[in-house]
């Protein structure tokens, strides 16, 4: 299993409208195949800081649900919506170990 964290430095005062926004498209990303994800914001450390948490089986599976939702008319309307509210972004992905 891997954990993948896609990080984002939202604009200041940009956090509701953000997690409102990315709210939706968690629904949408579960629908293009996605598993159940989470979405953290920041107590401490940089302020604005919003991070989508999800879970795959592999890789593979990550880079095939990834590829897939990149083809998403609905995503591509709501991506175009969320990056304008960020300033800037990364991901970071981790090997669960049981």
């Amino acid at each position: 299993m891997i954990l993948v964290w896609d990080i984002f430095q939202l604009k200041f005062g940009k956090a509701k409208e953000a997690v409102t926004l990315m709210k939706h498209a968690m629904t949408t990303l579960q629908k293009a195949g996605h598993q159940p994800m989470r979405l953290l914001t920041d107590l401490t450390g940089p302020y604005y800081t919003l991070v989508l948490e999800s879970s795959f089986k592999s890789l593979a599976e990550f880079e095939q649900g990834h590829s897939s939702t990149r083809q998403s008319p609905e995503w591509k309307t709501l991506y175009q919506q969320f990056v304008l509210l960020v300033e800037s972004g990364r991901r970071e992905i981790f090997t669960i170990v049981e």
